[in-house]
Order: C-alpha cells, then sequence, then structure tokens
C-alpha cells in the first residue's frame, strides 16, 4: 500500500513506519527505494529474526555486557570466544565462566526469551593442525589439531549449559592451496573452472603456470618439497618393448610381450614395473654411453600417475582406494625421489660388487697362507731369505728412487689379509647403508600423499569426534547441538562451498562408521589389537582396525545416517564467500556489468547447491566489497545477501541470521549499529510515538537517537515493545 507523501501520520497510529508506507523521498527513509531488492519484501524477515555475534571480552567483558545487548533488543545472540587454549581480559575462552556465570546466562535467556548460539575459538583453523612459515607449510602436527578438537567441545560444553542447544560455529580453512588446481578427492573436476571451461578464479596473475602444491609424509604429517607446476623434471626414458613378441618374464615364466611392455637388458618383461628392487630399467645410449633421459612437465605425471595405477589395480586383483591411488602430484614429487633411490641402489650394487671380488680375494690369501705357513716350518732360518720379497711402499718413478723393503712372503700375506678385511668391512657397511637409505626413500614414496588424503583419513575425525560429543551433550531433541563448519578464506582448503561440503559429507560419513562400526582404525589400543602390524606379504607395519569406543550396537545404520545430517552442519558465510570476488578472472569480450552478473551467479548457485542438500545449519550475515572480511553491514557493502536470504528461506531454513559487526564497531557509534542498519535493510517495521510534526522520522534519526543518545527515546525495539492489550492509565493503547 503507497500512501502519497502528503499523508498524515496521526491517521496512522501516530506515525508506524512500515516499509513501504510513504513514497521514498528520504533515501534514510524506512521506504527508502536504496534498501529494496527483488523479492525482499517477501522474505518474512523481522527484527526478532536477526541476531548479533558478541566476541567475550571485545564487544562484552562479562555476563553484564551481554544482559546490555538484550536490553538493546536482541532476541538472538551468537556468543563468540576469540581466545584458544587460555584466555585473557580481550579474548575470552569459555571456560573462563563457570557454573554461577552459566546459570546467569542461562536464566537472562529464559526470562528475556533469547535464543543463544556459540562460536568457538576464532584461532582455530581447520583439524589438520597446519603449522605454516609464511606461505609455507611445515607440517600437520596432531598434537596442535587435537588442541583445535577440545577447543571445539569446550564451546559444545558451553552451548549445553547455557545454550541449551544450538549451532557451535568452527572454522574450517584447513591448509594453503592454489586456486587454479582445486580437485576434490576421487574427482576429476577442477572446481576453479567456469561453465566455458575457463580458470574463474586466480590468486595472482601467473598462478595458473607456477601453482604450488604441498605433499606431506602420512606418518608424520611433515610437508615434503613443494611441487611447482612450472618446473621441468628430468625422468628416465624407461625400454619398452618395440613389438609384440613371444618372451619370458624376469622370472623366466614364458609369456606373451606386448608392444609398450617394460622389459629389462636381456629382453624379459617386467611383472611389476614399479617395484623398487626388480622393477623397469632405464634405455643405455649406446653412442653416448649414458643412461637416457627426457624432461617433463607437470601435465605429463598425469598419463604416469594413472599408468601406475593400472598397473597396481591389476596385480592386486582390486579396486584401489582413492586414498592408495597416485595422484598427478604425488607421481611428479615420487619421480625426484627415484632419482635419489636410483643413486643409492647403484652405490650399493658398486658396494656389493667389490665386496664379491675382494672375499674371493681373501679366500685365496687364506689358502696361500696355510701353504706359506706349512712352507715358513720346513725351511731352516738361515734360508729363509732365499724367500723375501720386495714390499715398495711408494710406486711410481718416486717408488724407484727408494729402496724398497723386502719382507716374508707370510708376512705380506697376512699385512693383505687384513687389508682386505678392513676394505671388506667398510663396503660392506657402505652396501647396506645405501641399500637401506634406497629402501627408506622407496617406502617415503608410498607415505607421500596430499594433504587432502590426510585431511579425509586422519584430520576429518576431529569433527566427527566433537559432534559425538555434540550429541551426547544433546538434551533438547527439538534444539540439539549442532557443529557447523563455516566457510573460511578463499585461499584456504575449506573456503570453497564445494570443498565445506565435501568437508560435512566425509564427517558425516565417519560419525556413522563411529556409531556403527565395532571396529575401526585407532580405537582402543589392546595387547590383542596393537595400533601397528607387519603384513607378512610385504613386510610393512601397516594400521590394523582396533575395537571402536564410540560403537552403539543399539543404532542403526539409517538412524545414524539421520543423527549424522543433525549434528553435523555447515555455517554459511555470506562475506567470506563474497571475497572470492577479487580472485574472479573477468570474461574476455564480456562488459563490466555482463561479469558482475556472473560472479552473482556463481554466488547464488553455491548457496543454492548447499541448501537444497540441507546441510546450512547457520548464518553469518557479514558484507564487503569483496577484498577484506571488513564485516560491514548487510546492505553497506556489495555482497548480494539478500538474495541469499532468500534462497535458504525458500529451502526451509529457520536458524539464526547473525551480524557479525565489525567495521562498525570501528568507523560507527557501536556495534550495535551494524544490526540496526541490518534491520532496515531487510525492512523492519519500527514504531514512533510523538506529535504529528515529529512523527515522521527516519531511520537515520532511529539509529542515531535513542541509542546514540542524543534524542529522547521515541523508539521502542524487540522485547521493549508492549504486548497491544497493554494500555496506559488514561486507557490509551500503547505501541
Amino acid at each position: 500500500m503507497q500512501f502519497l507523501s502528503g499523508y498524515d501520520s496521526l491517521n496512522d497510529m501516530y506515525g508506524a513506519m512500515d516499509r513501504g508506507l510513504y513514497q521514498a523521498e528520504d533515501p534514510d527513509s524506512a521506504g527508502s527505494l536504496s534498501n529494496s531488492a527483488p523479492g525482499a519484501a517477501d522474505l518474512g524477515i523481522g527484527i526478532g529474526d536477526i541476531g548479533m555475534s558478541v566476541p567475550m571480552g571485545i564487544s562484552a567483558p562479562n555476563v553484564q555486557g551481554i544482559y546490555s545487548k538484550i536490553r538493546s533488543g536482541l532476541s538472538k545472540m551468537e556468543i563468540g570466544f576469540p581466545g584458544a587454549i587460555s584466555g585473557n581480559r580481550q579474548a575470552h575462552t569459555p571456560e573462563m565462566y563457570g557454573k554461577d556465570q552459566r546459570q546467569a546466562m542461562r536464566e537472562l535467556a529464559d526470562i528475556n526469551e533469547v535464543e543463544f548460539t556459540t562460536h568457538s575459538a576464532y584461532q582455530m583453523m581447520g583439524m589438520t593442525g597446519a603449522i605454516e612459515q609464511g606461505s609455507d607449510l611445515i607440517k600437520f602436527d596432531m598434537n596442535r589439531a587435537r588442541m583445535a578438537q577440545q577447543e571445539l567441545e569446550r564451546a559444545i560444553d558451553f552451548a549445553a549449559d547455557v545454550a541449551g542447544g544450538g549451532s557451535v560455529v568452527v572454522h574450517t580453512g584447513e591448509y594453503d592451496r592454489p586456486l587454479t588446481d582445486m580437485y576434490l578427492l576421487g574427482e576429476e573436476r577442477n572446481l576453479s573452472e567456469g561453465p566455458d571451461g575457463r580458470i574463474m578464479f586466480k590468486k595472482r596473475l601467473t598462478e595458473d603456470k607456477d601453482a604450488r602444491f604441498f605433499l606431506i609424509d602420512d606418518r608424520t604429517g611433515q610437508a615434503m618439497s613443494t611441487v611447482e607446476k612450472d618446473r621441468m623434471v628430468a625422468y628416465p626414458v624407461w625400454k619398452k618393448a618395440e613389438n609384440d613378441q613371444d618372451g619370458v618374464d624376469n622370472e623366466d615364466n614364458p609369456c606373451q610381450i606386448n608392444k609398450g611392455d617394460y622389459i629389462d637388458y636381456e629382453g624379459r618383461k617386467i611383472i611389476d614395473p614399479y617395484d623398487p628392487a626388480r622393477g623397469r630399467v632405464p634405455v643405455f645410449d649406446e653412442k653416448s654411453g649414458e643412461f637416457r633421459t627426457e624432461y617433463l612437465s607437470y601435465d605429463d605425471f598425469k598419463d604416469i600417475a594413472d599408468e601406475k595405477n593400472e598397473i597396481r589395480e591389476r596385480l592386486l586383483g582390486k579396486k584401489l582406494s582413492d586414498y592408495e591411488k597416485t595422484s598427478q602430484t604425488e607421481a611428479y614429487l615420487q619421480a625426484t625421489l627415484e632419482t635419489n633411490e636410483g643413486h643409492s641402489r647403484g652405490w650399493s650394487g658398486q658396494y656389493a660388487s667389490d665386496v664379491r671380488n675382494h672375499l674371493e680375494q681373501l679366500d685365496k690369501l687364506n689358502k696361500a697362507k696355510e701353504f706359506y705357513e706349512k712352507l715358513d716350518e720346513s725351511i731352516s732360518p738361515d734360508e729363509k731369505w732365499k724367500l723375501a720379497l720386495s714390499d715398495p711402499k711408494v710406486g711410481g718413478a718416486v717408488g724407484q728412487l727408494i729402496p724398497p723393503d723386502t719382507k716374508q712372503p707370510l708376512e705380506l700375506i697376512n699385512e693383505q689379509i687384513k687389508d682386505l678385511r678392513f676394505r671388506i668391512n667398510f663396503e660392506r657397511q657402505s652396501s647396506g647403508s645405501q641399500l637401506q637409505q634406497a629402501e627408506d626413500t622407496a617406502e617415503t614414496k608410498e607415505h607421500i600423499k596430499e594433504p587432502i588424503k590426510y585431511l579425509e583419513r586422519f584430520a576429518v575425525r576431529g569433527y566427527t569426534e566433537a559432534a559425538l560429543h555434540a550429541m551426547d551433550r544433546s538434551v533438547n531433541p527439538d534444539n540439539p547441538i549442532v557443529i557447523t563448519m563455516e566457510n573460511i578464506f578463499p585461499d584456504r582448503f575449506g573456503g570453497h562451498p564445494q570443498e565445506l561440503k565435501w568437508l560435512i559429507e566425509k564427517a558425516r560419513e565417519k560419525f556413522v562408521e563411529h556409531l556403527t562400526e565395532p571396529e575401526i582404525e585407532l580405537g582402543l589400543t589392546t595387547k590383542e589389537k596393537p595400533v601397528m602390524k607387519k603384513n607378512p606379504e610385504t613386510g610393512k607395519l601397516e594400521l590394523q582396525k582396533q575395537p571402536n569406543p564410540w560403537y552403539r550396537e543399539s543404532i542403526s545404520k539409517e538412524k545414524a545416517e539421520e543423527l549424522a545430517a543433525t549434528h553435523i552442519k555447515a555455517t554459511l558465510d555470506t562475506g567470506h564467500l563474497n571475497m572470492w570476488r577479487k580472485f574472479f578472472q573477468p570474461k574476455q569480450g564480456s562488459t563490466a556489468e555482463q561479469n558482475e552478473a556472473e560472479f552473482k551467479k556463481w554466488y547464488l548457485d553455491q548457496i543454492d547447491d548447499l541448501a537444497k542438500n540441507k546441510m546450512i545449519g547457520n548464518v553469518h550475515l557479514a558484507d564487503n566489497f569483496g577484498y577484506q572480511d571488513d564485516h560491514l553491514a548487510p546492505g553497506q557493502g556489495n555482497t548480494p545477501i539478500k538474495e541469499a536470504v532468500q534462497i535458504i528461506k525458500k529451502y526451509g531454513y529457520d536458524k539464526a541470521l547473525t551480524v557479525e559487526p565489525g567495521a562498525d564497531a570501528s568507523t560507527d557509534i557501536s556495534d550495535f549499529h551494524g544490526v540496526m542498519k541490518t534491520w532496515r535493510y531487510f525492512g523492519s517495521s519500527i514504531y514512533g510515538m510523538g506529535a504529528p510534526a515529529q512523527a515522521r522520522q527516519t531511520w537515520g534519526q532511529v539509529e542515531h537517537s535513542y541509542f546514540g543518545q542524543n534524542q529522547p527515546p521515541y523508539f521502542v525495539f524487540g522485547a521493549y515493545s508492549p504486548s497491544n492489550e497493554w494500555t496506559l492509565w488514561s486507557q490509551v493503547p500503547m505501541e
């Protein structure tokens, strides 16, 4: 309903400021067209639907600080903890609030009908325990990862005591990775590619050319040498059959040799080309007298990885898991380690060959010693001088100028035996150490993994076990405790909505496994079930399954899946998602408006995918201009927040919508002004009481009067607004 600008406000309840009641003459008025967006009026969002995050120690110093936020008119609040491990005055942790304070908060919530949600330690980034120095990954530390899980569990306990349930936000941001090459485990698609096949996101101009990849040792979490996409690697040219032929394998069994099969120098087919000791051999160039090599690019190792996986599956007679398969990046780094391994095996073989020759000489010397010992006994001392032999200490021309020493044969033999024994001992140790180094390198190759594999096998369990803790601490089935993983910054894993979705799916899978499988990896260690066991076939130590402490025999798989979906969800942060804007690559030939429309479509499509899969359990409303996470109030930047909320509402979302004040706390009067801007942005109704000349108040006057304390309190917000049944003594209804 639209009224003329001259409409008398006294005719409408002393100036009801309903959205759209007046024409938008004043851009700061409630009906301002600048605050509208298609469909925004149909969202049905009011003051009571929009909450505010309150970082304890920053926005509120104590329980009284929380009460002051409630008195401002909030009906929803996210209590956040900037501190981790040990808190301080400016960065509180959950355990800085004892039983009395938790009870006080709980009573405040009950009395004022306020809903609390919780945000775990801001400082924790994911569950991998990544230790980084600058832009380099140092390692994934299990102790640090466990610390992150414990911080989340502390927040869960706080939520159980104070909020009685609700969302507990946890940051993702597992590790740094390139934007031009974002792949999920077991999937071929690059998340950075648009529908037209172009790379949509880059951190820097040359990233698609020189992207860096980190690999880790899954035994220790230690980061290996980084792989750089623009580096060429010298790689052996392996000897292969040039045509089909009948032949034998390297066990001398008759077999068919096909063109392209790996063969050894005797033309025998190599059964396992990737066997460290008896595998493929490089081509020897007779003309140059050297082994042939070629330079391969990063892209070439895709085919090498595929070939290795196909051969291993054929030899094992089974499909490899995604964890077991060699990836392109792993194959790239393995190639450099193969050079080191081959060098060590070569020296080991050389030393072993020398040992064999020297052992033969030693045997001959021992026999000669026996002969001369008998001869020495049969000759008189006066005749022994006839057996003396020269023993020059210096050779060459100088040796001819120095008279040689003369020694008895037995003495010379003993000296030679002593010298040979010393050399054999040296060669034995050298050969053994080189072989050990080669075997260690071969073993390391098998344990080089991409970070996402480590994340899937080990680190995701941090989310799973925290979710199990949330399930156990939940009391009200209508308000369960839910861990909600937040999409963090674009340059870290988990920042892309599809990565966030993958994390949730994997955590849910492990949640089901933990509830329904009697045994799991890294369960309860017992004498009967130690963590590691040697494989009798390979001789290698392998993780074995152990008793599962989380196993619940009474819970079916279907029920476990339902519980997983209940207790593990996402926190959608509108501002974090908008930060992908700064990495967005414009389409050739498109206008600025067309590129803006393409980014906006991508943005909203990502939210639609999360929402329709029922993964969103919490929403942070924050705005920015696409560069930094400045936490502007919704409507103050270029984030399509109304459209985002419209999508999640379409799929039935009815949980928290939390404004995260940031810049408003510094550049405006208070952090609460960010909330009021959001109320205005969503067209919330506010009612004024005053004389006719004063009735047509503007939103600017509202925001900077009562709470700014420079005008009388003409306005009533939220819980302070009395019911329509309440009247003054004069029987005039209060609005």
